[in-house]
This record gives structure tokens, C-alpha cells and sequence, in this order.
């Protein structure tokens, strides 16, 4: 088994922390502590760097796609709407519903719901653009505060002021 290592970035929503095996990404949480434990240093993986450099630019509006190696672990239904979550663009938004149609699973809603929530690569497989039906904000792993604030965040860098529901 390949060994981890972990690193913390501090964003505007709170700390990140990044967890990589050395040679891609395999979890990217909001925790619930403040401040930071796993320091960047001189002995940090360059896997761990990236991201960290990544995700520092997407919260200062300069990265909208993520191209640093990363993988998830999860059942094959899991996988397969974590692939379609890949394909909803930057600052737009989709449902549940959505996401069942896509995978060719109409009545796989509620399926689909739970798949997100077991997401550990977040913003990066951008679950935070999944809404309800109704086109209410619904769960999010790190509170549906921050769910709204990156919402927010997206869709100001585009110059909109509202999230727009996309089609896929």
C-alpha cells in the first residue's frame, strides 16, 4: 500500500486538507479545525504541491479546471456519477435528476445524491454544483454554507449574479 501524506491549505471557507499518495490525490476535505497542522515544507510531495497551488488559485478566481492527477475509490455506481460530476462546467449548475439521466438511471435520485455526499475529492469533482429539483441547495460534506459560497464565488468570477442551471 502506498504510503500517505498530507497537507492543510487554509482557504477562505476553512482548512483543506489534501492527502495524496505521492503520485496523485485521493482526498481533498474541508475539516472542521482552524488551523493549519500539515505545514508545507521542503519535504512536501509535488503531488501535494500542485493541488495546493491549484486550489490557491481557484479560491483567487485564476483556475476554473483542476489538471493534477487525482483518483477516487468507490463502488462502480459511485464512479460513474463521480465521472459525470467531471463534465458539469465551471460556475453552472445541475440536478440530482440530472446526474440519473445523464448515467442513463432516471430513478437513480436519491442514489445519485448519496454518491455526492461520499465524494472526497471536493470542488475538485465539483459536487457543489449539484442541486435539488426545486433548484434548492441541498447537503454538501462541508455544510451548505460553504456549498453556497462556492457557488457564489463561481459564478461572480463569471460576472453573474445568480447560478445558472446548465445542461450536460
Amino acid at each position: 500500500m502506498n504510503e500517505q501524506h498530507k497537507l492543510d491549505y487554509n482557504s477562505p471557507i476553512g482548512v483543506i486538507e489534501i492527502i495524496s499518495t505521492g503520485k496523485a490525490i485521493s482526498s481533498i476535505m474541508f475539516t472542521e479545525r482552524d488551523k493549519i497542522v500539515n505545514l508545507l515544507n521542503d519535504e512536501t510531495p509535488t503531488i501535494l504541491k500542485d493541488c495546493y497551488g491549484q486550489l490557491d488559485n481557484y479560491f483567487k478566481g485564476k483556475l476554473f479546471k483542476f489538471t493534477f492527477p487525482y483518483f477516487f475509490e468507490g463502488t462502480d455506481f459511485q464512479q460513474t456519477v463521480w465521472n459525470a460530476l467531471i463534465f458539469v462546467p465551471y460556475g453552472k449548475t445541475v440536478s440530482y435528476k440530472d446526474i440519473a439521466t445523464s448515467i442513463g438511471n432516471d430513478k437513480a435520485i436519491r442514489a445519485v445524491g448519496n454518491a455526492n455526499g461520499k465524494n472526497k475529492l471536493s470542488i475538485v469533482i465539483p459536487c457543489h454544483r449539484i442541486i435539488g429539483s426545486n433548484g434548492n441547495l441541498t447537503g454538501y460534506a462541508g455544510g451548505v454554507w460553504r456549498k453556497e459560497w462556492l457557488l457564489q464565488h463561481e459564478n461572480h468570477l463569471l460576472g453573474q449574479n445568480h447560478t445558472m442551471k446548465s445542461t450536460f
